[in-house]
């Protein structure tokens, strides 16, 4: 074997020191979930500073024939005894007294104390280089190796560089109302103790307006605790601000909150403004919970197994190949839980899983950078059993009370950080919305699949949307794809109305004792308002040339073999407060929605003309002549009403009385087809960080102006995904050429658009009618999979809290007929799985 120093020598090209910028995977195995503390510690390339487990180093040596790796290997410390004083370990030693992460006074972040062993590694004979081996080899050696291993050592590794470590939630904003309030000379006179609100006499959560001194309460919250929101009402109803909470106030200060910011705030004046009212700040003491505490309190609760985590019962924790844990990286749960149920459909375990080596073999020079391997890597950990270990005890304690359930699981950061790369909420820790995540990655997945097997069709279906006239009795069929039912929660339809009634009334009346009653809904009622008629109002009618009312009936086109049913729990009330719906479900284990499928014209139907309304005229838009009417071919200035917005101006206006641009407005509307206001607005919401929101509609077979013209080069990667989803290229050019070469636009709009497509060819995986199957052309639309509507329930996913933008993701998935719980780390069998309180659930088709 050669002079250690003098393969050194050898491969000192190929060393380099880490320069600002440069990615050093130092924490994580860029193909698997092995790390520093894993069996056998991770290999750093010292060229690439990608970091590899022992089962990979091998592969990346011979595939790119770099030879010397930093090795680093972590053991964890064992605690000291003074530091075990809390029992099982689960309640943190210091109870948090700041809403923060990461700083003094805060929750806890993930800091364990490890040992830690660095050296070189010399493939592929694996002779080992120390620091005090270098110091006896030339300079030259001696100056860039140990370069190289200290700046390995000092860099920020990109997993840490990635998750925010400190996160302050006190930090807050001085006012813009505070230096120039205004107090009304009203005379009022606030006693130090004793309030209660003035409306309704209740006793807690009071707040005190500090422009006219009215006393009311505050807020009412998800579960019915709170107030009965009359502070609130009294800002709706006077534009009067800032308001202090009284009980909070202190020499130090007290919470002061601004309704028209929507948000916590500092007030440096305000002590001058508690004293207009006769309270003298450097005397009153605190009596209630500030708002921090309040929410202090919530998270705390969030690890406790409480409500939909089966609190009260000693849940036996599980091991084994599809019952890995992940970890929490800082309000992932959402992300966690989506990714938990995806990877029980057999589609995404036959794409990602059941191939791996094939995908790693595949894998670019940068995996931490490619879709399919970071899926695939993420798929083969959860279901590989690999990491479904019991975590290392704290200190080694044996006299818990009960098992902790906790695993070694997988921490997703690579996952994370690539498929939340660029967006503005899923970059972030913040708590998201596991629906908007889950149609997030299938987007993705649309994307990154545009050959062979694509596991999005498992979800995929088309819905049918069946309009008439009511004056006319004529009818107009549109299709569109989906992947999520959205089921409505008709709250008028509670079985237990006298129930909640009589809890309100407690409440009204300052009962503190009250019960908090839980609205129970029948699923059948849900339904029922899903299949109803709705009624439109503005529905513009080619039948009678003017507009009438007319009928919208929904139902399914196609059957998905993987049914996914989100329950509509969250809702804006009048005030555009959001707030979570408080609901119990009786969701069936077995579902058949037979009756729901569409039938299609009718024999004997009239179909509405295909004529367009008049266009919409804004400012921007001057119609100077009508073709085949007043003008010709060659005349520039006129055009034809079928290049024209068929726009809704009533949904319009009500849009841009929201404060959003007009061009938005006039975008939403279109892309709905003129469905009404709610859809229009979730378009506007899910489309609001598009580069393009507020740039003008472009129409299809118009010129777009600064935009894409129907001469210039569309984008082949863009054509390539429309093309993986069913459609023909032609399509796929018309659909990007008409909304300005933007993809997810393209989509909306080819999706919307089918009607105008059934005189285009539509691709079968690529191919041409032409060469289809019998020469035939098949029905426009992407490929989608039907079959009967029976199906059974597999998983449901629960949100505890507020809001999506705050609270606690867990899951329950079905395994081998046993109800398992996956809370992050934590996978146990389920005892009583709560299948009334869920948010999403997941169906699969019973097989006939």
């Amino acid at each position: 074997m050669a002079d250690v120093g003098e393969v050194l020598m050898s491969v000192l090209s190929t060393i380099r020191v880490p320069k600002p910028g440069d990615r050093v995977h130092k924490d994580e195995c860029a193909l698997s979930f092995s790390s520093p503390e894993s069996e056998g510690g991770l290999y750093v390339c010292m060229n690439s500073f990608l970091g590899f487990g022992s089962k990979y180093v091998d592969r990346h040596h011979s595939r790119t024939g770099q030879r010397a790796y930093f090795h680093i290997t972590r053991t964890r410390k064992a605690k000291k005894e003074e530091d075990n004083n809390s029992g099982s370990g689960h309640p943190p030693k210091k109870k948090p007294t700041r809403l923060a992460i990461g700083i003094e006074g805060g929750f806890d972040v993930e800091q364990d104390q490890y040992e830690e062993d660095v050296k070189v590694i010399i493939l592929p004979d694996r002779q080992e280089v120390t620091s005090d081996d270098l110091a006896t080899m030339p300079d030259v050696v001696k100056e860039r190796v140990s370069l190289s291993m200290a700046g390995i050592m000092t860099a920020d590794s990109v997993s840490h560089a990635l998750q925010v470590q400190q996160w302050d939630g006190e930090v807050r904003q001085e006012s813009r109302h505070a230096a120039d309030l205004k107090q009304l000379d009203n005379g009022l006179k606030i006693p130090p103790s004793g309030w209660r609100c003035e409306v309704c006499d209740l006793q807690e959560n009071i707040w005190m307006n500090l422009t006219d001194g009215k006393v009311l309460c505050g807020r009412r919250y998800f579960d019915g605790s709170g107030g009965n929101n009359h502070a609130l009402l009294h800002y709706q109803e006077t534009g009067y601000p800032l308001a202090v909470k009284l009980g909070t106030i202190t020499p130090d200060g007290a919470d002061v909150y601004s309704y028209d910011e929507d948000d916590m705030v500092l007030d440096s004046k305000l002590p001058e403004h508690l004293s207009h009212f006769g309270i003298d700040m450097m005397t009153m003491e605190k009596t209630e919970r500030t708002m921090t505490e309040l929410e202090i309190a919530v998270n705390q609760r969030v690890g406790e197994w409480e409500v939909i985590q089966e609190s009260g019962t000693t849940l036996r924790p599980l091991y084994g190949p599809g019952l890995t844990g992940m970890k929490n990286l800082g309000n992932s749960c959402y992300l966690n839980s989506v990714m938990q149920v995806l990877f029980t459909v057999p589609d995404f375990q036959s794409k990602y899983v059941s191939n791996i080596d094939k995908i790693i073999d595949d894998a670019p020079s940068d995996p931490t950078q490619d879709f399919k391997t970071q899926v695939a890597k993420l798929g083969y950990g959860l279901l590989s059993g690999e990491y479904s270990k019991p975590a290392p005890d704290p200190g080694d304690e044996n006299d818990a009370s009960e098992p902790r359930g906790d695993q070694i699981g997988i921490a997703p950061r690579m996952f994370k950080a690539l498929v939340g790369r660029g967006h503005p909420e899923f970059s972030t820790n913040r708590q998201q919305d596991a629906q908007e995540f889950l149609l997030h990655f299938i987007n993705m997945v649309e994307r990154n699949c545009r050959s062979g097997l694509n596991p999005s069709e498992a979800f995929r279906f088309l819905v049918e949307e069946r309009i008439v006239c009511q004056q006319s009795q004529k009818a107009k069929y549109t299709q569109r794809v989906d992947y999520i039912v959205q089921l409505p929660v008709p709250m008028d339809q509670a079985t237990n109305t006298e129930e909640l009634q009589e809890a309100e009334r407690r409440r009204e009346e300052g009962d503190s004792s009250a019960p908090t009653v839980r609205a129970q809904i029948p699923f059948t009622a849900c339904m029922a308002a899903l299949s109803e008629p709705e009624i439109l109002t503005d529905f513009w009618s080619s039948a009678v040339q003017t507009k009438t009312t007319a009928t919208k009936t929904t139902r399914f086109a196609s059957f998905p073999d993987h049914l996914v049913i989100q329950i509509k729990k969250f809702t804006f009330g009048l005030d555009w407060v959001p707030k979570k719906l408080d609901v119990s479900i009786d969701v069936p284990d077995t579902l058949d929605l037979s009756a729901l499928r569409a039938t299609g014209q009718q024999p004997g139907e009239e179909l509405l003309p295909e004529v367009a309304p008049p266009p919409l005229m804004t400012p921007d838009v001057e119609v100077k002549g009508i073709l085949g009417s007043h003008g010709n071919e060659e005349d520039d200035s006129l055009y034809s009403p079928l290049l024209s917005p068929v726009l809704d101006d009533s949904t319009v206006s009500q849009l841009c009385e929201m404060g959003f641009p007009l061009e938005a407005c006039r975008k939403a509307v279109y892309y709905t087809g003129n469905t009404g206001i709610d859809a229009a607005t979730n378009w506007i919401m899910s489309h609001m960080d598009d580069p393009d929101f507020s740039a003008p509609l472009v129409l299809p077979g118009c010129s777009s102006g600064a935009g894409t013209t129907p001469t210039e080069s569309l984008s082949e990667e863009h054509l390539a995904t429309i093309v993986s989803m069913g459609f023909s290229r032609d399509q796929a050019t018309k659909a990007l050429r008409a909304t300005s070469n933007v993809l997810d636009r393209a989509v909306d709009w080819i999706f919307s658009h089918l009607d105008d497509l059934e005189s285009m060819d539509v691709s079968e995986g690529g191919r041409s009618a032409a060469e289809s199957e019998g020469g035939r052309d098949p029905p426009p639309g992407p490929r989608v999979r039907d079959g009967p509507g029976k199906y059974e329930l597999f998983a449901f996913i629960s949100h505890m809290g507020t809001s999506t933008m705050c609270g606690h993701y867990v899951c329950h998935i079905k395994k081998d007929q046993q109800w398992v719980i996956f809370n992050d780390q934590k996978v146990c069998a389920s005892e009583k799985p709560p299948k009334d309180l869920g948010y999403l659930y997941f169906y699969r088709r019973v097989a006939e």
